[in-house]
């Protein structure tokens, strides 16, 4: 009788643990683009054994389509977190959910049953895949606490990092239209605001 009590409660908590809730709400509640800048960047500057150098001013607002949290990876003390962020028709609870989406390896990736919510062009260029680099401990809690499904601000800079001994600079992309390799946003974060739904 133990037993079955320890399975059912093991069963009923990996069922909370992996059951991704619905998006319920209406409308689109991150309808605008992200604003890029290129004036008054600061100079770049040391982060440790890094060198964070400014590409660009960056603010996005967009709904969080999936998080990934890093511990182990050769970036995870710099970037601790990957969010999948979508605006635009991306941020609409009909289209989340018919996707499957998930994030793996520094990576972002969807997929579809049947007809596709939305064209495959726009999914591409109203979501991204998002390195965050957090500026301040402060900003480093407010980012690991962001949860799925939350309309989360960031504003920053896209950058470009170099480590010693790392070979090739991890540069940020500066365009929303890329795909695959080299398409990810790397966001050296000054500002968090969240907005649960």
């Amino acid at each position: 009788m133990k037993k079955l009590l320890v399975y059912t409660l093991l069963a009923l908590a990996s069922w909370f643990y992996w059951h991704e809730p619905k998006a319920t709400w209406r409308g689109m509640p991150a309808a605008g683009e992200p604003l890029q800048t290129s004036t008054g960047l600061p100079q770049p500057f040391n982060h440790g054994e890094h060198t964070i150098t400014p590409l660009a001013g960056y603010s996005i607002k967009a709904v969080v389509l999936s998080r990934q949290r890093y511990r182990y990876d050769a970036t995870a003390e710099l970037a601790p977190l990957d969010l999948a962020l979508g605006w635009g028709p991306m941020s609409t609870a009909a289209v989340i959910n018919e996707l499957n989406i998930s994030q793996s390896g520094r990576w972002y990736e969807y997929s579809w049953s049947g007809e596709e919510p939305l064209p495959t062009d726009q999914i591409a260029v109203h979501s991204a895949n998002t390195h965050c680099l957090p500026a301040t401990p402060a900003v480093r809690s407010q980012l690991l606490a962001v949860k799925r499904h939350e309309v989360v601000t960031l504003d920053g800079y896209l950058v470009e990092v170099t480590s010693p001994g790392a070979g090739n600079p991890w540069r940020s992309s500066l365009s929303r239209t890329d795909t695959r390799g080299g398409a990810c946003e790397i966001l050296w974060i000054t500002a968090v605001q969240r907005a649960p739904r």
